[in-house]
């Protein structure tokens, strides 16, 4: 089995503090995550004055303040980001960002040429946003929180147009037209679709896992889970369903003021996490059933053999009653029990010899 990338989501919650964000970066390694993730956006580009919180945001943060100000304050500078990618780079983890607008996109691809982009779950009708980050031709991860499948559709079509296309379309119908009647091979190499609810935390019931097997089959890609609910244990249950890319949200402190910092796993939970899936990747296996390296030599402790049930003289005919099936499995098999009645013993047999 392939080993599951870890993405320590560190979001926006190192609170608009460089110093912050440079310790999520050292912490994320420590715990042995693939990559640690940040968001890059220009607020203005991407909120407007009239947006107003979702309820977990007001439930731990100033009620007052209007969506705009709480993420003002979130906002990271480009220059700020060339610093924590470097940092990336001496901790040995991989830098990834979300660009929020057209603008932090084209930075993340072309100066920090990030590996992989994400769609985030609030930009799955981004129309824009989405056919740029395709005709980058790198790999997408592609949350889907509060989507349907016609969403998850819509948002491939756009994917697809702008893998396939340099081209701006004329509208949209044009671009389903096309990833409906086009081979859409393409997605399955490079799309990972992420199972995820946008709720923080996420009630257990509302996880939905089995979902992520659905999306598998359904769209024939790689898949994962942005989880955002409480504790380390949907990751592990989401790689024994074919998880290939798990996101989780970390925070340096829980009790930090900003709007995922409670929906979020400390540093020490992380590294658990990290350990768990490991734990889960080494306990599935191979899709085969074989004798175990380790079980080997318990074979012949465990199964049986045919045996004398009492004393039997040569020439003697076997029975159900002078032959008994005992451990350990030294001689044959009791699968040929039936092929032995009948036949005359070609030897004498003390109790419980081997036949």
């Amino acid at each position: 089995m392939s080993k599951t990338y870890i993405i320590a989501e560190a979001g926006v919650n190192h609170n608009g503090s460089l110093e912050l964000a440079l310790k999520l970066v050292e912490e994320a390694a420590k715990a042995g995550a693939d990559a640690v993730k940040f968001q890059t956006f220009k607020s203005e580009n991407v909120i407007s004055k009239k947006a107003e919180k979702a309820d977990y945001q007001k439930s731990t943060t100033d009620i007052s303040e209007t969506q705009l100000e709480m993420v003002k304050k979130l906002e990271l500078s480009y220059e700020e980001f060339v610093i924590i990618a470097e940092h990336c780079i001496k901790n040995n983890i991989i830098f990834l960002s979300t660009g929020f607008d057209n603008e932090s996109l084209d930075f993340l691809n072309e100066v920090l040429d990030i590996p992989w982009i994400k769609i985030p779950s609030g930009e799955v009708t981004n129309a824009p946003l989405i056919l740029k980050a395709a005709q980058t031709h790198k790999n997408i991860l592609l949350s889907t929180g509060m989507c349907t499948i016609e969403d998850i559709h819509n948002t491939m079509s756009i994917i697809y147009y702008g893998y396939t296309r340099n081209s701006t379309p004329a509208n949209f119908e044009e671009v389903k037209r096309i990833y409906e009647t086009e081979n859409k091979d393409i997605l399955k190499e490079k799309v990972t679709i992420l199972q995820c609810t946008t709720e923080y935390p996420t009630p257990i019931e509302d996880l939905n896992l089995k979902s992520i097997q659905f999306l598998s089959d359904t769209f024939g890609t790689k898949v994962g889970l942005s989880d955002h609910s409480e504790g380390i244990i949907a990751p592990s249950i989401a790689v024994a369903l074919g998880a290939t890319v798990i996101e989780k949200h970390f925070t340096l402190d829980k009790n930090m003021e900003g709007p995922d910092h409670k929906a979020s796993i400390t540093p020490s939970e992380l590294r658990q996490l990290v350990e768990m899936i490991r734990y889960t990747e080494k306990a599935l296996g191979c899709n085969d059933k074989n004798v175990a390296f380790s079980e080997k030599n318990n074979i012949r402790i465990a199964r049986k053999s045919l045996v004398a049930a009492n004393d039997i003289k040569e020439s003697e005919i076997f029975t159900e009653h002078n032959l008994a099936i005992k451990r350990p499995a030294e001689g044959i098999t009791p699968l040929l029990y039936w092929d032995l009645i009948g036949r005359e013993a070609k030897k004498n047999y003390g109790k419980d010899d081997l036949i």
